[in-house]
């Protein structure tokens, strides 16, 4: 059995990885975008703009909310969730910090939205040169 390290992190570093775990998935990253295009919202709400069950929704902001990226506020029987702003601004501070560091050529800066990328079938094979025995290759004639 192993031993797990334990590192002692500053509390600033904790809370950045904490919260980019919780945004680590696609339908959190779009709640969190849902939310911060209107604020104070129900999970039903938002499961009538995200095509997936109020189960799976309300899973995803119990997440955000132990981030503490999203704020809870009860009226009656329903539950709102807001952004928490603070620790958006704690992530954003960190980001602008890191990225500040990185030196990108100007002519490398091309981002996912203007970048055009093909993808032919089974790519990602040939870009790491697997081979499978089992398939037959077909030869080009």
């Amino acid at each position: 059995m192993g031993i797990t390290k334990h590192l002692n992190f500053d509390i600033e570093t904790k809370a950045i990885g904490k919260i980019c775990k919780a945004l680590g998935h696609p339908t959190r990253i779009q709640i969190m975008t849902l939310l911060w295009k209107r604020n104070n919202r129900t999970c039903g709400e938002i499961v009538e703009l995200i095509p997936l069950a109020q189960s799976t929704i309300s899973k995803h902001l119990l997440e955000l909310k132990k981030a503490n990226l999203v704020s809870i506020k009860n009226e009656g029987k329903k539950t709102i969730y807001s952004i928490d702003v603070d620790n958006i601004e704690i992530l954003k501070k960190y980001l602008t910090s890191y990225l500040s560091t990185i030196e990108i050529a100007e002519q490398n800066k091309a981002t996912v939205l203007t970048t055009r990328h093909r993808i032919s079938r089974n790519s990602h094979l040939k870009e790491h040169n697997y081979q499978f025995a089992h398939k037959k290759i077909k030869e080009a004639i």
